[in-house]
């Protein structure tokens, strides 16, 4: 199993979602949070004053999938939130080790 962590940017949430849902996806968690990447922010005028943001908008999308879904997903991510420009974000992969279920107690590729 791997965990797939996605960072996009907030307005191509829908999109990605509905790209996912469209490929059998469901399972999502998605959480606002703010980050830099290699743009380091962007630098904005203010009546007169230039001032920088650092920490832009960004959204994260947690999913926990069976080895073999793996790339459809990334798939689907990328098509669905790249613009071309800077800042679209980025995707990591992790190895997960175990997943359990709450409700039922299913282990494993069941549990997802």
């Amino acid at each position: 199993m791997k965990e797939i962590v996605a960072i996009i940017r907030p307005d191509k949430l829908e999109n990605v979602k509905k790209s996912l849902e469209e490929i059998g996806c469901n399972g999502v968690t998605v959480t606002e949070v703010k980050g830099r990447g290699r743009q380091l922010g962007i630098t904005e005028s203010y009546r007169g004053s230039d001032y920088r943001i650092d920490l832009l908008p960004k959204t994260r999308l947690e999913i926990i999938v069976n080895d073999s879904d793996v790339e459809k997903i990334i798939d689907a991510i990328v098509k669905t939130a790249q613009t071309g420009d800077i800042g679209d974000g980025k995707i990591f992969i992790s190895q997960i080790e175990d997943v359990i279920r709450i409700r039922t107690g299913e282990r494993g590729n069941t549990a997802v």
